[in-house]
């Protein structure tokens, strides 16, 4: 069965007849949670079991569950965590381990309500300019150092059977505008941003699934990296990632179209899937008739993905807890 090539949401917290009968009948490769779609836990299960249900198989549903301003799921129904980028610097030498653990209950946390994909680990690094939007949710200022906290992130999503996704592709830490209203502009040679911006992304290329990130690489090419054959052949070639790429939302204001036109031209560019989210019922339905169905390339990767989603290893929460708490002088989260 072929994969429709998009990844879309539901406007509440339960799927309307109309939402069943149009995932029933585009098949879209999976779904995706934001906060109004949240608020009980039996609720979400539900809902995840609605999705399912209307696609007829066990498909992905991804959420932004990353921390400090951007978690969909919020107490009581799950930790309020600081933003990454704090953490990681009371962290210090240990943040690989503390972030492991941190992201390892956050997935057992996802894992309960029947969510089985995070979008995260960001991997882009931050520098003084970076846009507020964008700058506390990075892991570090150093790229060696956001790869290997990004590495701890991904083992600890895939460790608890959660699909991480890797963003932005091939990297955003130099956005000085926010890409949900704006589009960005970086200004730099292909070999600077080689060394630096896209080094995270090379070093953990061989995880399942990737997200674009809506910005102009000016001396690569003029078009938005999800819109640039150019920029994926940059991921695919230079950087070397072979997982599922999804775009990032295309409603965000960085893009410029109709939903549709740009999901077709995210498409032709070589992404795989495209993302979809926060729009009514007709715009989705034109995008899910825009995405079409996979390639047999997309559909093969779709695929590997998938069968990436393993046995969750057991996981002593308490001792899990304890153990973050501590290295983290009691400066986690709160309930």
């Amino acid at each position: 069965m072929k994969f429709g090539a998009a990844i879309t949401d539901a406007e509440g917290t339960r799927l309307t007849p109309e939402e069943k009968r149009l995932f029933r009948r585009m098949n879209p490769y999976g779904f995706i949670l934001f906060a109004r779609n949240i608020e009980t836990a039996d609720q979400v299960r539900s809902l995840c079991g609605d999705f399912r249900e209307a696609v007829g198989r066990d498909c992905l549903i991804t959420i932004d569950q990353e921390g400090g301003r951007v978690q969909r799921l919020r107490a009581p129904l799950a930790r309020e965590w600081m933003p990454p980028l704090e953490h990681a610097k009371i962290a210090g030498d240990i943040a690989e381990r503390t972030m492991y653990l941190r992201y390892r209950l956050i997935s057992q946390e996802l894992l309960s309500l029947g969510i089985d994909s995070n979008c995260a680990p960001m991997v882009d690094v931050a520098r003084a300019e970076t846009h507020a939007f964008l700058r506390n949710r990075c892991y570090a200022e150093d790229a060696k150092r956001v790869a290997q906290i990004g590495r701890a992130v991904a083992q600890a999503h895939l460790d608890a059977g959660v699909l991480p996704v890797l963003k932005h592709m091939p990297g955003h830490g130099r956005a000085t505008l926010d890409s949900h209203y704006d589009l960005p502009h970086v200004d730099l040679p292909l070999e600077e941003l080689q060394t630096d911006d896209f080094a995270p992304f090379r070093a953990l290329k061989d995880l399942p699934l990737g997200m674009t990130a809506h910005l102009v690489y000016d001396q690569i090419d003029s078009q938005p990296a999800t819109l640039s054959a150019r920029m994926m052949a940059v991921i695919r070639e230079e950087i070397g990632f072979d997982g599922l790429i999804m775009t990032d939302d295309i409603s965000m204001k960085a893009l410029r179209g109709t939903p549709a036109e740009i999901a077709a031209q995210a498409l032709s560019a070589g992404c795989d899937v495209v993302l979809h989210c926060n729009a009514s019922l007709a715009d989705r339905e034109a995008v899910l008739e825009a995405a079409g169905e996979m390639t047999g390339e997309a559909q093969a990767r779709a695929e590997r993905a998938l069968a990436m989603r393993s046995q969750p290893q057991a996981l002593d929460i308490q001792a899990a807890e304890a153990e973050l708490s501590r290295l983290m002088g009691g400066q986690v989260y709160v309930r």
